[in-house]
């Protein structure tokens, strides 16, 4: 550059001194040169200029793979394109670093059992949605968060009307049934707007082991007093009543005697109200083989079939993989699925056209078993309390089926759920 420089200004210092001298033929010449020096300069600088210009184009769209040659170049554009290739291999490398981050980033949100959801403020655009949210609320996809009020009106109100910075716990419609899910919401800005991150932590199975144990030790204790202060008061009963035998019939002594039955009935009855709540402290442990589901059903139909023929009841069995196995205690989750069929027997007792239906699935790494009716339902108040201990709506329940139910499925690893509609039936699902 120096050198064509150079030559360029001899070259119009020549031309300028023969115009002076009036030698406009060797002018012309001389002009012609500077003419040539001119272009030659000018094609070196308009080269330099496009090298910068698409180098520059490339880095906008972010191409970094381009390589520059360096080998037969002149000197003047040697340095420079071993400085293109050298901030390429730079960007190449941070860009490659922010992919591996990037990937490892959502691989992680993919594997955490939290589900999470992230949308910009202003536009409503949904930016990440995790596996784990997917699959706990049954939305494969979801493009703006205005969406999510038609897919879950009850999911998108209180995710709207929660109050950033605190975590709330509530109880919303999900994939399987009504969950307890802990929200919370966390705003961020950044240079290219405003976000809101919501997470959604499906708590219903830590605070149902934690109910459960809390249940376990609170019956252990109860039936314990009841027994001790019980059994006394029963055997004292019995003495009595066999003393008051042996003496002369009176009508002061037939009031002692009636007195006398109607406590040692009602300690018997106490009795075995304790003896068949101490049931529920008895399962502490499973016996697990490797089941198939088929077998299963087939052996339910069999022992149901006589009561649903007698109730004119239609049970149908939905099993799409005929070969679905499990791993569990095939004894316990038959009389789990015994407890439920009768519980929807009861429920479809004044149904005009009783319907049941028993259903087994596997999705992701999650096998369900459902059990579906089309009873009466279950009212709003009374759900959240089914699957306490001594709860029941039943006028010859015993309120302990469900609660063991639930035991059972968390020995398993697993839950129960429930899915129910007043006048329209209910839904419980045992998720493996």
């Amino acid at each position: 550059m120096l050198w064509r420089g150079l030559a360029l200004f001899i070259a119009l210092g020549v031309l300028l001194y023969l115009l002076v001298q009036a030698n406009y033929w060797l002018a012309l010449l001389v002009a012609l040169v500077c003419i040539w020096l001119f272009v030659i300069n000018f094609r070196a600088q308009w080269r330099i200029y496009r090298e910068l210009d698409e180098f520059a184009e490339a880095a906008k769209y972010r191409d970094f793979t381009r390589v520059f040659r360096t080998q037969g170049m002149s000197a003047e554009l040697r340095p420079m394109y071993e400085a293109f290739n050298n901030v390429n291999a730079i960007l190449r490398k941070i860009s490659s670093d922010r992919e591996i981050q990037y990937q490892y980033l959502q691989q992680i949100l993919d594997i955490v059992g939290t589900a999470i959801l992230s949308y910009d403020k202003n536009s409503g655009k949904v930016i990440w949605m995790n596996k784990a949210f997917r699959d706990l609320f049954a939305i494969p996809h979801l493009h703006d968060f205005s969406a999510l009020e038609k897919r879950n009106p009850e999911l998108y109100r209180q995710t709207v009307d929660l109050v950033i910075g605190n975590a709330l716990l509530q109880t919303l419609p999900a994939a399987g049934g009504n969950l307890k899910v802990l929200l919370y919401a966390r705003d961020f800005q950044t240079a290219e707007g405003s976000y809101r991150l919501i997470t959604y932590q499906n708590v219903n199975e830590t605070i149902d082991e934690t109910e459960s144990k809390a249940w376990q030790k609170l019956l252990s204790v109860l039936t314990h007093e009841i027994m001790n202060s019980i059994a006394p008061i029963s055997s004292l009963a019995d003495t009595l009543k066999n003393r008051l035998q042996q003496m002369p019939q009176s009508e002061e002594l037939e009031d002692i005697r009636v007195g006398v039955q109607t406590i040692r009935g009602r300690s018997e009855g106490l009795l075995k109200f304790a003896g068949t709540y101490r049931s529920l402290n008895r399962i502490d442990r499973l016996n697990t083989s490797r089941v198939q589901i088929a077998d299963v059903f087939e052996n339910l139909y069999q022992l149901m079939e006589p009561t649903l023929m007698q109730k004119n009841i239609e049970l149908d069995i939905i099993l799409k993989d005929t070969k679905l196995e499990l791993d569990l205690d095939v004894d316990l989750i038959e009389q789990v699925l015994i407890n439920l069929l009768i519980n929807a027997i009861e429920a479809v007792s004044t149904t005009k056209f009783p319907y049941i239906s028993l259903s087994a699935s596997r999705k992701n790494e999650r096998a369900y078993i459902k059990v579906q009716d089309n009873g009466k339902g279950i009212p709003p108040d009374l759900l959240e309390n089914i699957f306490i201990p001594f709860f029941t709506t039943r006028k010859n329940g015993s309120g302990i089926g469900l609660t063991l139910s639930k035991q059972i499925m968390l020995l398993h690893s697993g839950n129960i759920l429930v899915d129910s509609k007043e006048g329209e039936g209910s839904v419980f699902t045992l998720v493996f």
